[in-house]
């Protein structure tokens, strides 16, 4: 019992960290950003890598406090973790493939530290705590329609928003950069098939007992 209120105890600092480096990283994002004549706010706040890492921040810190505060996490929080996570992993597979695009196109792409973190070492941290916390329950398979939602409704949101401000977070998106309606289809359906691999993926893991410390009842 003791061994599992003190790892339960040194998660939850780790997930409270983790939502700290997130904002640090945000924010530095930000002000990177202010150093560029074409930055705009309202564009910014409108990717999905800085919509789910703020998402992840006010997770991150619930599942944190209540590490702190009890022996497993309420049933919702694997759950909003799941779809959390198969947020910020997909924005990060998305991020490497158009920085791999970029170095083929010998088009270079300034790659700021806190980029590296929102997109690469935080998913990879979080993936992992996922993974060994324990007091982690199970999330149910509903969570994959959920975590789809998420992806639909932002596009929708961002296609209208493009059409009226003329500008789009990324080519797929922008109908002056896609060969018509077909490859406009293609390329959003590869991105929603990656969400649900990974919402699936993290359902399953959730499933898996904790390698850390007993899981919650189901």
């Amino acid at each position: 019992m003791g061994v599992t209120v003190t790892a339960r105890a040194a998660f939850g600092t780790a997930r409270l960290v983790l939502a700290a480096v997130c904002v640090v990283a945000l924010v530095s994002r930000f002000v990177w950003g202010l150093g560029s004549i074409t930055f705009n706010a309202a564009n910014f706040f409108a990717y999905l890598t800085i919509q789910s890492n703020i998402a992840f921040v006010v997770i991150a810190t619930l599942a944190g406090i209540s590490a702190l505060r009890g022996p497993t996490d309420p049933k919702w929080m694997t759950t909003a973790r799941a779809v959390v996570l198969s947020c910020i992993v997909t924005a990060g597979i998305v991020y490497a493939i158009l920085l791999q695009q970029a170095g083929e196109r010998s088009f270079a792409i300034d790659v700021p530290w806190s980029d590296q973190v929102l997109h690469f070492w935080l998913p990879a941290i979080a993936i992992l705590e996922f993974l060994l916390a324990p007091g982690r329950g199970p999330a149910p398979w509903r969570t994959i329609p959920v975590v789809l939602g998420y992806p639909v409704v932002w596009g929708l949101l961002t296609l209208w928003r493009g059409a009226v401000v003329g500008w789009y977070p990324y080519f797929f998106l922008n109908p002056a950069l896609v060969n018509g309606i077909g490859e406009f289809a293609l390329f959003s359906g590869l991105a929603l098939l990656l969400f649900a691999g990974l919402a699936a993926g993290f359902v399953a893991l959730s499933h898996v007992r904790p390698l850390v410390g007993p899981a919650r009842s189901r």
